[in-house]
């Protein structure tokens, strides 16, 4: 498997569109930035066939402490979760790569 940071998906849509480098990159970023303002407003985010993020509330709970045994209590707090799209979930849970390795 191999990562795939914004500057490779910059690049990709750079020359697949004829723009530049520099304006792919702040399209993305605002787009990356208008998702993070929503979210960040309690709003829903929906994109069709791609998939749907929104914020959960997590409770608070007791932790343990690992090394000294100590009980800690962990406040409740807010948690971006992502729903997979139909198409995204059709093109990567077919493809090959993804599958588990044989042992």
């Amino acid at each position: 498997m191999q990562t795939t940071t914004k500057r490779d998906l910059c690049e990709k849509i750079a020359r697949k569109t004829d723009n530049t480098h520099m304006v792919v990159k702040k399209t993305i970023q605002m787009f990356l930035d208008e998702i993070i303002g929503e979210l960040s407003q309690g709003n829903r985010i929906e994109l069709r066939d791609f998939g749907v993020f929104e914020i959960r509330q997590r409770a608070a709970r007791k932790a343990r402490n690992p090394r000294t045994g100590e009980v800690a209590f962990v406040p409740s707090k807010n948690v971006v979760v992502f729903k997979v799209g139909k198409l995204m979930r059709e093109k990567v849970g077919n493809s090959p790569q993804t599958q588990p390795p044989a042992q």
